[in-house]
């Protein structure tokens, strides 16, 4: 648990929070726990209870204690004795329960502690006080003055009966807890009678009877391991009542609130399984309710079954970037209301981290399942309004629906992660259905992430270049940088599979690092009229010292500024646009030209022209697949060679395979291409070589 949210529990009603490891060792106290115990909390870190306790954790009261360790239970009001510094015995009551990991694996206890040393001076001098009063012939009224002193210090009611079930002693505490009178009580009332006086006067709560208080004494005297007897009262107050059985027969009550600590209890109960932020169910309600859910029987002629949905937010790191942490917040609170207001009773929305929410829900079928997803992801995506400005993101949802003897909620949630994989893999606003097959791709992508820093550790990446070709003079004019993992039991692994992976780990600013510095070292070696493109990805254009590294990498391998292109895609833009933009008006006023990827694919590659001077604009190859045949796709080229002529920016063609193809897309105007029609990505030493006969080849004519 995180030290932000031990320090809340500290303020809860006790004197200090504690938490152990699975060895019952203190991993954790907060910092109040020096005034009670005289030692620090670094002092007792790593040792354990028992080694604090004044007994060394001897004796039989202990073993409610264990019981509750050994069984992972939670306990609560359990009392030790504690060894003080001082020299002398203070007394601890501590509640506690069980803290498991998000997988399931037990992590060790949490709970808080409080000082009733004040408690137990106080029953030993009535312990003292009782030996006396054995060998007494005061009169009952002597005694209970005896007694005062004694019961005046006690937190707790007392009341003493004889062996004929007469009241002998009381304190004041006992009247104030039940709101009577001092006069109310006389020595020489019998238990019955005070019972009934108590329900005559609406002390308990309705259907409280004056037998059922006598019958619950008499079977808590008779109990060889007596335990606490919890009463309820009429205004909703908790009282924890114990009976003692005294020598020459009689017995002692006492009665202690313990309504803040249950409240307290509850509240720590509550925060253990729930997300601070939002107070949505977390992933440890949410496993416990899915359960739940699926060993509940089914009612005759239902054929639902449980569906689990993982919503991952799309563009919200944008959101927090931009506007700050406070309006992510409020943003991840507008969320989750929206998804509470969308499901049925009996369903249950949780919040398992970050930006990614999921949702329990009974569905006749899969379509059932995939209509929510949508509306969700409709509801979702619907604008925000966050303290005056307007804020849009997305989501996109995984499914997974049990089967019908499914009774493992672990899998069913690694199912729908699986498919929500998948669908943040078809792009933004998606929902997923997750198949067996799945599960093999999952497995590759888990392959790929483990090795992936190694890969970059250990020297496994490769930069290969395809040329870019001036259709005018049919001469090669730049190269893109292209990067390839060399495996050594997969070989060649192409970006399209690794890239993505990197992204969502964030390795890719690292790997793009390597990336331009190595390309801007191959480019210093080729003639001064050839530049080198460099693909940028969202992820590296939002990293603070982007801007830097592109300088750095310019500086130290001595490449002109205006031969390197650093190319981008309209996702990049898509995510905090204004930084963004800020950060490309930077490196372009130092040269470096600017180039948009897959232009005409997305909604909003027009304005981010308007709102940006790119130096190039690269047509995707998806128009170009049909150029020559299909009279729509040579009209969309044109549109868009002269939207780029207006502007007075370079056009380059993707894709070219085929002589029709490039005779097409001449016949339109555009200025340069690029495809397998004139070279696959060829290693660096190729492209020197491809170069070097090149610049022979025209010197000889």
């Amino acid at each position: 648990m995180p030290v932000q949210t031990l320090e809340e529990l500290a303020r809860i009603d006790s004197d200090w929070v504690w938490q152990t490891d699975a060895a019952q060792n203190f991993t954790y106290l907060s910092p109040e726990v020096e005034r009670f115990l005289g030692r620090t909390a670094g002092a007792l870190t790593g040792t354990s209870r028992m080694t604090i306790a004044a007994n060394g954790g001897d004796g039989s009261f202990w073993e409610p204690y264990f019981t509750a360790l050994d069984r992972r239970q939670a306990f609560t009001g359990f009392i030790y004795p504690y060894a003080h510094p001082d020299g002398h015995v203070r007394w601890f009551r501590i509640s506690g329960e069980p803290v498991v990991a998000p997988d399931g694996t037990f992590c060790g206890y949490r709970g808080t502690g409080t000082d009733i040393s004040s408690e137990g001076q106080a029953r030993s001098a009535l312990a003292d006080a009782l030996a006396e009063l054995r060998t007494s012939h005061a009169s009952l009224v002597e005694q209970n003055k005896r007694f005062e002193a004694a019961l005046s210090n006690m937190t707790q009611g007392l009341c003493l009966f004889d062996e004929a079930a007469r009241l002998v002693v009381y304190n004041q505490r006992y009247c104030e807890i039940f709101g009577l009178a001092p006069e109310a009580l006389r020595i020489g009332m019998s238990q019955r009678e005070i019972c009934a006086m108590l329900v005559g006067a609406g002390c308990y709560r309705g259907g409280t009877t004056v037998d059922a208080l006598c019958e619950g004494t008499r079977q808590a005297l008779l109990d060889p391991d007596p335990k606490p007897i919890q009463r309820e009262l009429a205004d909703g107050r908790i009282l924890a009542v114990c009976y003692r059985t005294i020598e020459d027969g009689g017995w002692v009550s006492t009665f202690e609130d313990i309504t803040e600590r249950r409240r307290n209890e509850a509240r720590i109960a509550h925060m253990a399984r729930h997300d601070a932020l939002t107070d949505l169910p977390n992933r440890t309600a949410l496993r416990e309710h899915g359960l739940s859910m699926l060993g509940k029987p089914r009612r005759a002629g239902e054929t639902t079954r449980l569906a689990i949905l993982c919503l991952d937010l799309d563009r919200f790191k944008a959101v927090n970037d931009t506007h700050g942490h406070g309006a992510g917040d409020a943003l991840l609170r507008a969320v989750s209301e929206r998804l509470c207001a969308r499901v049925r009773t009996g369903d249950l929305v949780a919040r398992l981290g970050g930006d990614e929410f999921a949702v329990l829900h009974r569905v006749a079928d899969a379509a059932g399942a995939l209509a929510l997803a949508e509306r969700m992801i409709e509801l979702v995506s619907t604008p925000y309004d966050l303290d005056g400005y307007t804020v849009e993101i997305g989501m996109s949802v995984g499914i997974a629906i049990a089967d019908e003897a499914a009774d493992d909620i672990d899998r069913l949630l690694k199912n729908a992660d699986t498919a929500l994989y998948h669908a943040k893999g078809k792009g933004r606003g998606t929902a997923c259905l997750f198949e067996a097959a799945m599960d093999e791709t999952a497995e590759v992508r888990r392959a790929i992430e483990r090795d992936l820093a190694d890969a970059l550790k250990h020297g496994m990446f490769e930069v290969h270049y395809q040329p870019l070709v001036n259709l005018d003079s049919n001469r090669v004019t730049g190269l893109e940088a292209l990067v390839r993992w060399r495996h050594p039991e997969r070989g060649l692994i192409p970006p399209a599979t690794f890239i993505p992976v990197a992204e969502e780990t964030g390795l890719i600013v690292a790997l793009g690092e390597w990336v331009l510095n190595r390309a801007c070292r191959d480019a210093v070696a080729w003639p001064g009229g050839i530049s080198v493109a460099v693909n940028v990805s969202a992820v590296q254009l939002r990293h603070r010292t982007f801007a830097q590294t592109v300088l750095l990498a310019l500086a130290a391998s001595g490449l002109r500024s205006d031969r390197l292109e650093l190319e981008i895609t309209e996702s990049v833009l898509l995510d905090d646009t204004e930084a963004n933009l800020e950060t490309l008006h930077l490196l372009r006023r130092t040269g470096i030209r600017i180039s948009m990827d897959d232009f005409g694919t997305g909604y909003s590659s027009l304005t981010y022209l308007r709102r940006f001077p790119f130096d190039k604009i690269k047509i995707d190859r998806s128009f170009v697949q049909d150029a020559g045949k299909a009279t729509e796709a040579g009209a969309i080229i044109r549109a868009l060679v002269s939207l780029g002529t207006s502007l007075g920016i370079t056009t380059l063609v993707e894709g070219i395979e085929t002589e029709e193809q490039l005779a097409a897309v001449r016949a339109e105007g555009c200025q340069e291409m690029q495809g397998f029609l004139f070279s696959r990505p060829r290693t660096a030493d190729e492209i020197t070589a491809m170069l070097t006969a090149a610049r022979d080849e025209a010197a000889a004519a």
